[in-house]
């Protein structure tokens, strides 16, 4: 309430006095809040910091004020990325508005279909290796008994040879 309280009060001064209004509110959870009447908060900062310092030697070079600017840019971003962080997490949801919580909620919903479909795919993925492999196993499995019996033939055939001996007989001496 208060905030919007400030708000409301910032954008009467900018009407009441045709003043150009810039307000920036942290609140106590580190969230930003900001208002101003040109079209950008950026250009009323500047105009301020160049007021400011203008008893200073000179208006800093062109590169310096465009790395100021883009600084802020960067800074604002990085503070909105952190509170956008701590939502999804959960934390800070305190000031947010019902509208604000059910985008959230649709986006953690979004967000946790991408992930079951990934994990569900990663799974298929999986299985399908699984199978290709027992395929893989049987497939030896079979050449190898293949291999067992091929031998096992053998053998019996070389031990029915041995008995009959050159003769053709057994080799035993009651076969004679």
């Amino acid at each position: 309430k208060r905030r919007n309280g400030l708000l409301k009060k910032a954008y009467e001064l900018s009407v009441l006095c045709d003043a150009e209004v810039a307000l920036i509110i942290f609140s106590s959870r580190g969230r930003l809040f900001e208002f101003s009447t040109s079209s950008c908060i950026y250009k009323t900062l500047e105009r301020y910091r160049s007021c400011s310092f203008a008893s200073e030697a000179s208006a800093p070079p062109e590169a310096e004020l465009n790395n100021y600017q883009e600084y802020l840019k960067l800074k604002t971003r990085i503070e909105f990325l952190q509170t956008t962080q701590r939502n999804l997490l959960g934390e800070d949801l305190g000031p947010l508005s019902i509208k604000e919580l059910e985008q959230l909620e649709n986006q953690i919903e979004i967000s946790l279909k991408h992930i079951r479909s990934s994990k569900n795919q990663q799974m298929l993925d999986q299985l399908f290796e699984l199978k290709r492999k027992e395929q893989q196993l049987q497939d030896s499995n079979k050449d190898l008994r293949r291999k067992i019996q091929e031998i096992g033939e053998e053998n019996v055939l070389r031990l029915t040879c041995q008995d009959l001996g050159p003769t053709g007989s057994s080799g035993h001496p009651d076969d004679a």
